[in-house]
């Protein structure tokens, strides 16, 4: 993959993007989770960008991409919308993990002409209806709760909660390894904290995938995304023998959960 920047609303902004030698049948954007970076996905983009516009991303404060002020979802989502504009992708697939979830429907919101659809993985809904006043008050005690564990043993907490396999597990750690545990704790507190913030009612227009690891338990997840499918009517397949960070521990059947969904739009069309 070309490693490329923007100058994006905050700060300078990293993502990767390969393109199939012969016709594309679209682009897609893997948006990765809290505290991860473009790496997460690297078993979906061997897998589709013989036929797909690939396009992954450092997510502002994140990798590459963690000099980074102002961080928002609106500005996540702005400068998504100049990584497409730099590359002259008129529309794509999101495909958001966990937290990458946000800035996708953020995106999917705010350019809804440019959103062909959303695949949301392991992720939570925008939205007042699903969240509490508890629930949100519990994403303002990660940093403390964080800072209660050692640095080995915080890295190797996160890595367990999220993963099912020896892959899954080492990648994170692997991901984990650059920084500082206050540059952990710090991209925790910011991003949720900043979700409290905006949360607010959305409508997407675009047609909506909702998957989940059947070993997913990483706070309410399960919990929202049974309400969100509730509410919605969205499709919601579960990802055998996965956690949270399904798209590593079973990455052949998001694979092909996520390649089917984007054919059967295709067909919708022709």
């Amino acid at each position: 993959m070309e490693h490329k920047t923007i100058h994006g609303v905050g700060g300078e902004v990293h993502y990767w993007i390969s393109r199939p030698k012969e016709t594309s049948k679209g682009a897609i954007v893997f948006t990765h989770g809290v505290t991860a970076d473009h790496t997460m996905f690297e078993k979906q983009v061997v897998f589709f960008e013989k036929e797909y516009t690939v396009i992954t991303w450092d997510v502002p404060l994140h990798g590459l991409s963690m000099n980074y002020r102002d961080f928002s979802f609106e500005n996540t989502a702005k400068d998504l919308n100049s990584i497409l504009e730099q590359e002259v992708v008129e529309s794509a697939a999101l495909v958001g993990m966990s937290l990458g979830g946000y800035p996708s429907q953020m995106f999917a919101h705010m350019y809804p002409q440019k959103a062909q659809c959303f695949i949301a993985l392991d992720t939570t809904p925008f939205g007042k209806k699903y969240y509490s006043k508890f629930d949100l008050w519990c994403l303002s005690k990660v940093k403390p709760m964080a800072q209660m564990f050692t640095d080995k043993a915080l890295r190797k907490s996160m890595a367990r909660s999220i993963s099912l396999t020896d892959y899954s597990y080492n990648k994170m750690l692997e991901i984990l390894a650059p920084m500082s545990k206050v540059q952990i704790i710090e991209q925790m507190d910011v991003a949720y904290g900043k979700f409290a913030q905006e949360n607010r009612d959305v409508d997407l227009i675009c047609p909506v995938l909702i998957l989940l690891g059947d070993k997913d338990r990483t706070g309410k997840v399960p919990q929202y995304c049974k309400a969100w499918a509730k509410n919605t009517g969205y499709p919601f397949h579960i990802i055998e023998n996965a956690s949270h960070f399904s798209n590593g521990d079973n990455a052949e059947q998001v694979n092909r959960e996520i390649a089917e969904f984007l054919d059967s739009l295709f067909r919708r069309i022709e």
